[in-house]
């Protein structure tokens, strides 16, 4: 079964996180919305997301900070984050939210339809690499069952140069097993 991809909303107003929430409500995302940068530290320690949607001004840890330590974890320096704010259109902090590694900077009010489709790019690329993960596994085990297959041809073959009805028996023995247990 598909997990379900989740965006990550961080913002210290409730208010705000209530209107994103109705802002991606409909696509095939599921909000888990936090109150604050170390909330949001802690969920990305049990969960991961296709798109972290962080508010630039919080008190204690701003979104920078936060999106800083995002970026310095190794599972979580991948995820994209899209920073939101209320400050007027500073080239500063936008410069600054992309230094910390931000995909996209948004100031408020922004266009609600926009950023779900940015949102909907986020969640159908992690569906993806989700989907080609999965392949890749599958890959990588029929490539086992191959080599594992081939070794047993390989060591039957050399055993039916043998002289000896045993090990030509031992040989037949081997065969049958590696096409039986590659066939279940």
């Amino acid at each position: 079964m598909t997990q379900m991809a989740k965006a990550l909303l961080v913002d210290d107003r409730r208010q705000n996180l209530t209107a994103l929430e109705a802002i991606l409500q409909g696509l095939p995302v599921q909000s888990v919305a936090v109150e604050s940068g170390e909330a949001a530290l802690k969920q990305l320690l049990v969960d991961d997301f296709a798109v972290i949607l962080l508010d630039a001004q919080m008190p204690d840890m701003d979104g920078f900070e936060t999106a800083s330590h995002i970026k310095r974890r190794e599972r979580t320096r991948h995820v994209p984050i899209i920073f939101l704010t209320a400050a007027d259109r500073d080239a500063q902090l936008a410069l600054r939210g992309y230094q910390v590694g931000a995909v996209d900077y948004l100031t408020k009010p922004f266009d609600p339809w926009v950023l779900r489709a940015k949102v909907s790019v986020f969640v159908e690329l992690w569906v993806k690499t989700r989907q080609l993960a999965t392949q890749s596994d599958l890959v990588r085990e029929r490539d086992m069952q191959w080599r594992r297959l081939t070794d047993a041809v390989d060591e039957a073959t050399a055993l039916l140069r043998s002289d000896d009805p045993e090990v030509r028996d031992r040989a037949v023995r081997l065969l049958e097993q590696a096409r039986w247990g590659n066939n279940s």
